[in-house]
């Protein structure tokens, strides 16, 4: 990608979103639902993002997240295949003691849900089509880009240029507008793979998540809703050391079931999968900043973190409540969206959450992923002591639910 004036005359939108993943159609579809004129420019073809191979990952919808879901028309297009979280089991390797959450504790509602990724671009394509406001471009790639003090303008590979007050990285973590703005990121990979896979098993899971802690990683299990001839579902997220990744996944199909049944355990009887297997490559990553000159990022393109506790899309989420409450109350005072003062409010609201999850992320991951007796010892009592320490159970379980801290409107259930 290069800064080139274009040559075609741009067309105008206020906004443009680089990214049509999971956080920039949501980030879309919320600013249209205010009424601000958004294009999204999207580089996958509809049927390859929306295929069933492109993404096999559940993703930990927390209660606060459902809120902003909810708030921009999204929650009743995956409502029917959302697994409720009633409870969550913190089990580490050959231990007869556990950390045990109960959503009864903080009150009537789950502590979030887990939902397919595919359900969920499904119904965000979904959602997009019927925004008056908002133009989804796919396949499409940005080609140059050029900002100056009154706007962005982006030149697709199809000749096409549009201008905007304000250009949204919603690319990935691999960010190529990031990377023209000329924002340094600072990355950490860790010497793990996540394998992701779909389990079925002979007993219900009753809505529990297990996180089973192992050497080599967190082996979790996240519930799902049933799927025809697969009454019992869930979602495995096995994080495994890189090196040995590649061979379990070229494992034939009884090997493979017998090295996942090893790890699963016996909780709800017989398991096997089903479905394809994914491998993500896992890091810890942010960008030195998360706003330029008429420019925001979001969701993995600002940062990346540990799957070990399902936070990564929350986090995304959490950024467009965010920018869109900024936005959206800028516009309404009559200012330009693209101007210093909202962008740098965004920055500043969310440069305590990001970073505070990524370091605990990376605290739990390294505790937690190795066999150094002491260090076993240390966390096996430290899980039961919690266990049995109420106040602060309920404190964890209210922070991972996303209700705590300095919520966005729709965070916290109201309107944008």
């Amino acid at each position: 990608m290069t800064r080139a004036h274009p040559v075609a005359r741009p067309q105008r939108v206020e906004t443009i979103v680089v990214g049509g993943g999971l956080v920039g159609l949501t980030l879309a579809a919320a600013l249209a639902q205010a009424g601000m004129d958004v294009l999204v420019v999207d580089r996958e073809p509809p049927a390859t993002a929306l295929a069933p191979a492109f993404d096999g990952r559940a993703s930990a919808i927390a209660y606060g997240s459902r809120r902003v879901l909810e708030g921009i028309g999204l929650w009743p297009l995956v409502a029917d295949d959302a697994a409720p979280i009633a409870g969550i089991r913190v089990v580490d390797a050959g231990s007869p003691l556990f950390l045990h959450y109960d959503h009864r504790a903080v009150g009537d509602q789950p502590l979030g849900h887990i939902v397919e990724n595919r359900v969920l671009r499904h119904a965000l394509h979904r959602l997009a089509a019927t925004l008056p406001t908002l133009r989804h471009l796919a396949p499409r790639q940005v080609v140059s880009i050029d900002r100056d003090a009154n706007g962005a303008t982006v030149t697709l590979d199809d000749g096409q240029a549009w201008r905007g007050n304000l250009l949204v990285a919603a690319d990935g973590r691999q960010s190529a507008v990031r990377a023209a703005a000329g924002i340094g990121v600072r990355t950490h990979p860790y010497p793990q793979t996540a394998i992701v896979t779909t389990a079925v098993h002979e007993a219900p899971h009753r809505d529990v998540a297990i996180e089973h802690f192992l050497p080599a990683g967190p082996f979790a299990i996240l519930p799902l809703t049933p799927a025809e001839g697969e009454p019992h579902r869930s979602s495995l997220v096995w994080t495994e050391r890189s090196v040995a990744a590649p061979g379990l996944l070229a494992l034939d199909e009884p090997a493979f079931t017998a090295e996942l049944a090893a790890r699963f355990g016996d909780h709800w009887g017989a398991v096997r999968p089903s479905g394809p297997r994914f491998a993500y490559p896992l890091a810890l990553q942010w960008a030195d900043r998360m706003v330029a000159d008429r420019l925001a990022l979001v969701g993995d393109a600002a940062h990346v973190i540990h799957p070990i506790a399902g936070q990564g899309l929350n986090l995304g989420i959490r950024d467009v409540a965010a920018l869109a409450e900024c936005l959206v109350d800028a516009r309404r005072l009559g200012l330009d969206v693209g101007q210093p003062g909202p962008l740098a409010r965004y920055a500043a609201w969310r440069r305590l959450d990001t970073t505070m999850l990524g370091l605990v992320t990376d605290g739990l991951n390294r505790l937690f992923s190795n066999d150094v007796a002491p260090l076993r010892a240390a966390r096996r009592l430290g899980l039961a002591a919690v266990d049995r320490m109420a106040p602060l159970k309920r404190l964890f379980m209210q922070h991972a639910m996303g209700t705590t801290g300095d919520l966005p409107r729709l965070a916290r259930g109201q309107p944008l």
